[in-house]
This record gives structure tokens, sequence and C-alpha cells, in this order.
């Protein structure tokens, strides 16, 4: 069979549009509740353009509420040449471009390729031997020879199931060999790997924006009655934000923790290691944490602010009755002073 190349960009797209929900096949033996706990991709569109001579097929999906992927994938001659390479960097280009034009954020995005062999016969741990220069590359998006060590390092990375399967697993790309090209499911446990890295970034970045706001919160406190109100309106948006973040926080976690099959489970830990997943989950739950002390604080200051207000309405009003009685004791005293 015919190699192929799959590349593809998730990216954050706050006005994302509908479309058809598409149907994703759980990999071996997945428990019935695969399917349905896993987030739905849905069809969106498609677009032809042309990349380095060749009429290339775009697919346009998303991942509600707010993520964009676009997918191409390339048949190649040969999957560790040099073209290949340049094709797969001019495909994650064209991927990015297209983007674009649909709302996605380049600096809130993930790209990844995926190098697939099929059809061939032996030892998978062969291929590796013969390629593992072109392979590491590849798997690096690296065109710099190098380091055996390094090779050595990024091969170890790998997945068996049956004899004569392998999936090879880094940064920014990875190796599937899969002889008679049972794939689709693995494509999708990789296109869910990279989006929940996307959404642990798009939390940690918006929690950075919050806690911004949370500060400076803290240090202008209001003085006048607008911006009271405008400090008001800022509390109740971080109480806001804050909920829907442990709310997508613990969808995330939810969705870790309903990949059940065996090879699923261990496909994604191997993936989500390399991505240093369990680093950004500790980045967010630190920085949610830190978010709900500036929430106490700011609902101490908010609250003592308040009382202050009184307290010199108190003193305001104790003011004007005190001058009250001055002037009634004036006016008594000319009252009762013996008229001329």
């Amino acid at each position: 069979m015919t190699p192929k190349l799959i590349s593809f960009v998730l990216a954050e797209a706050p006005k994302l549009r509908s479309g058809n929900p598409l149907e994703s096949k759980p990999i071996q033996s997945a428990p019935q509740y695969y399917e349905s706990s896993m987030p739905k991709q849905f069809e969106i569109g498609s677009e032809t353009m042309q990349v380095m001579g060749r009429q290339i097929k775009f697919s346009i999906r998303g991942y509600r509420p707010d993520v964009l992927m676009i997918e191409a994938i390339a048949d190649v001659a040969d999957l560790f040449s040099n073209d290949t390479f340049k094709l797969r960097d001019a495909l994650v280009d064209a991927c990015h471009k297209i983007s674009k034009n649909y709302g996605g954020k380049l600096d809130l995005s993930e790209e990844y390729s995926l190098a697939v062999l099929s059809g061939y016969v032996g030892e998978p741990e062969d291929i590796l031997k013969k390629h593992s220069a072109e392979i590491v590359k590849f798997l690096k998006s690296e065109a710099l020879p190098l380091d055996e060590k390094e090779i050595e390092y990024t091969l170890a990375t790998q997945l068996k199931y049956a004899k004569n399967d392998l999936v090879v697993v880094d940064w920014d790309g990875a190796l599937i060999l899969e002889p008679n090209d049972q794939i689709e499911a693995m494509v999708d446990l990789f296109q869910l790997t990279n989006l929940d890295l996307l959404r642990y970034r798009m939390l940690d970045f918006d929690l950075d924006s919050r806690l911004s706001k949370a500060n400076r919160l803290i240090q202008k406190r209001p003085r006048t009655f607008f911006s009271q109100k405008e400090t008001a309106q800022a509390f109740k948006d971080i109480i806001l934000f804050q909920s829907q973040s442990i709310a997508e926080f613990n969808a995330l976690e939810r969705e870790i923790k309903l990949i059940g099959d065996w090879y699923s489970a261990r496909l994604y830990d191997l993936i989500s290691k390399k991505f240093k997943l369990e680093e950004w989950k500790k980045s967010v739950q630190e920085k949610l944490d830190s978010l709900k002390n500036l929430y106490t604080i700011i609902a101490e200051n908010f609250s003592i602010s308040k009382n202050e207000r009184l307290e010199l309405i108190q003193i305001v009003l104790f003011f004007i009755l005190q001058v009250g009685w001055f002037v009634l004791i004036i006016l008594e005293l000319f009252y009762y002073l013996p008229k001329r």
C-alpha cells in the first residue's frame, strides 16, 4: 500500500461554525461507553489547494465549542525522503492558512504530522533500524543531521500491540507502522491528545489574563460610585470565569479517565507524557487555586470598601445632626435674648 502523510492543525476559534457530527472508531477492544464519552468531531467543509505542485484536499472540522481542526492527507512515494519532509512543512503551513481564514488563532494552535506505513512484510523493528535517522528527522521536524544518542532516545518512545505493528511518538510527529492500514482510530487518538494539550493551553492563557485583572482590582480600590459599579461587574466576571474554568478542567479530566481499553489508554498515556500534559494540568490547577485566593481577597476588600463607605455616611450624617443642633441652639439664644 502507498505510504501516507497526515498533517493537521488545531486552533482556538471563538466563532466556530456548526456542522454535522462525525463517527469515531474505537481502537481494538474499547468498552461500549468509549465512543459516547469522547469529544465529537463535526464536519464544517473542505477545500482543495495546490501544494508543491499537487492538488491536496483539506478537511475542515471542529470540536465544540471553540476548537477548529484542519487536516490534510497525502500519498507519498517514499515516506523517508527529503521531498516528503518538505511536503510535511508545506501541508502544515497550508493548514494554518486555512485555519486563519476560518477564524483560527495562530498563537493558540497545535500542529502535528503522522507518517503512516502499511502493507509491509517483516518486522517493524527492521524498518526502524534501516531508516532511523530519517524517521527521527521527520518526528522532530528537524532538517539537520542528529546525534546517534538523540536518535536512540527518540525511537525509545514507542508502543506495540501486535507482533508486526509499532507506533513511535514525538513532540511534532509520530510514525505509525500498521500492516493492515487500520489507523483511523489511532489518528483520532492523536488528534484527541493534541486537543487536550490545546485546551490546557487555552485555559492557562485565560487564567493568566484573569489573574492579572484580579491583581489590578486588588491594587485599585473603588473610590466613586461608577468605579464601584465597575469593580462589582469585574468581580462577577471573575466568579463566572472561575466556575467555567473549573468545569472545563473537570471535563478534561473526565475525558482522559474514560479512555477505557488497554491499547488506547497506553497510547494516550505515551502521547500525553511526550506532550507533558501532567505539567500543564498542574500549572492550570495552581492558577485556579491562585484565582480562588485572589477572589477571597477581592471579596474581603470589596466588603471593607462598602463598610468604609457606610462608616463615612454615618460620620457625615452625625456631623449634619450636630450642625442642626448647633443651629437650633443659636436660634433659641436669639429668641430668648431681651429685645431692645
